[in-house]
């Protein structure tokens, strides 16, 4: 696939402070605090490994309901967004730090062509805070006004001589650079970090998570902190909330902004309209690779059995860019998106009102029907892209029950998986959690049909 601006660019149109970390440096201070109300510079927001643009939908939302206006933001899409095993062996599908940085550098062009702005901030989840620093330290800088890294693993997953090529390896070659120097920041350029206190799943001293159980990480919960940077705690957040969650947004604007924002809940429109990519998983790895030919139907369902209202408002196919819509939607109705993608199940997505615009709706099919699944008469998944289920922190309940498949303890699965007779088909499912409740209906998995609750919050 040629690579376009198009492509990688993806246009959109007061909860206390928990726990502060290390000083601010003079020069990052003077950046963050004389920001006026007219010159808040445009925003790019970078998403993680394996990750795309829509993540940062509700972030969008609450910036515009800021007053922020939707054409000076910005969300990014990487072609290929997981990172390679060893970032110097070229792996299918997949990206070396080198790919992210020129592919980060061009859409940081294309924004700021598109201002006209002199410099723009960033905003990176995760691995896309790698692709931030490489880029401010090796060349980018004087693009780059702030710098906000969110769960970024600074100083590696593990800190090991297994894996010496990893990208997350502490003692990579990657890392080392990025972190080499009495500052870990680039000169000129305001960096913040925002981190968990404790449950991000990648910033755990013992390496359980990343299959090393007893074994020690040599990484602690203060890994995405930064030498020269403000670095914030922002308490029980896991690692993907620590970007996603409103605390984290009330930190980013108001780093950015230089003042607190007016409000945290997202403001509704009137008139709204939804677009987006479709994307897929060739041989199992997710890429933001437009899929053409993909079909997309859109349906008002009933809040309470998710079953349909009538006939779609929308239906279409995703052109050769793989963009779908626009679709227009009404801002108080619960959604049935339908995504029927060529050599992958026709999944239907259950989603609660969009209250604002957006063209970062991106759709991916659900995985193929695999051995679990043999028997099976129904399948349904529920997904939260925003943020991991947390047993006992959130109330999570599906089909009535709290899920099996989800573990207890540190946050690290965002997605459960509820299989049931074919006696079942046609029936109400409610998924809830906290208090995002979405009813779906179950379809026949002899059908190839997949039904997915995919929540907002």
């Amino acid at each position: 696939m040629k690579l376009t601006r198009r492509t990688i660019l993806q246009t959109m149109g007061t909860l206390p402070l928990l726990t502060s970390g290390l000083t601010l440096p003079a020069r990052a201070q003077t950046a963050a605090a004389t920001t006026s109300a007219g010159e808040i510079p445009p925003i790019l927001f970078v998403h993680g490994n394996g990750d795309h643009a829509a993540l940062w939908l509700t972030t969008l939302w609450r910036m515009e309901s800021n007053g922020v206006p939707r054409t000076r933001l910005a969300a990014l899409n990487f072609t290929d967004p997981l990172a390679r095993n060893d970032d110097a062996v070229a792996q299918p599908g997949r990206s070396s730090t080198d790919d992210q940085r020129r592919e980060l550098a061009e859409a940081i062009k294309a924004l700021k062509e598109r201002t006209g702005a002199a410099r723009i901030a960033l905003v990176g989840s995760s691995r896309g805070g790698n692709a931030i620093r490489n880029v401010v330290k090796n060349g980018g800088g004087a693009d780059v006004s702030h710098a906000v890294l969110c769960g970024t693993p600074n100083h590696g997953v593990f800190d090991w001589e297994d894996s010496p090529g990893s990208e997350f390896n502490g003692r990579g070659p990657f890392l080392r650079g990025l972190n080499a120097g009495d500052s870990e920041v680039a000169e000129g350029t305001a960096f913040l970090t925002l981190r968990s206190d404790g449950l991000d799943k990648y910033a755990q001293a013992d390496g359980r998570l990343v299959g090393k159980p007893g074994v020690p990480t040599g990484i602690t919960a203060e890994g995405p902190a930064l030498k020269g940077a403000t670095n914030l705690v922002l308490g029980a957040l896991d690692h993907r909330e620590v970007a996603f969650h409103p605390r984290a947004f009330r930190e980013i604007y108001k780093f950015i902004a230089g003042r607190e924002p007016t409000q945290i809940a997202i403001q509704p429109e009137q008139q709204v309209r939804i677009s987006g990519l479709v994307t897929g998983t060739p041989g199992g790895a997710p890429t933001n690779r437009p899929v053409a030919g993909a079909s997309v139907e859109v349906y008002r369902v009933s809040s309470e059995t998710g079953a349909r209202n009538g006939e779609p408002v929308y239906r279409g196919q995703a052109g050769a860019d793989g963009r779908w819509g626009p679709a227009e939607v009404d801002p108080t109705s619960y959604l049935e998106i339908v995504l029927t993608s060529p050599g992958a199940p026709i999944t239907h997505f259950y989603r609660s009102p969009f209250p604002r615009s957006s063209d970062v709706v991106h759709l991916r099919a659900a995985r193929p029907l695999g051995q679990a699944d043999a028997g099976a008469g129904a399948i349904l998944i529920m997904i939260r892209p925003r943020g991991y289920f947390g047993l006992p922190r959130d109330i999570v309940l599906l089909d009535g029950k709290e899920p099996g498949d989800v573990q207890k303890g540190i946050p690290t699965d965002a997605a459960t998986t509820l299989r049931l007779p074919a006696g079942d088909v046609g029936r109400s499912v409610i998924g809830l959690f906290n208090e995002e409740r979405i009813a779906a209906r179950l379809w026949p998995a002899s059908e190839s049909r997949i039904a997915m609750i995919e929540l907002t919050n």
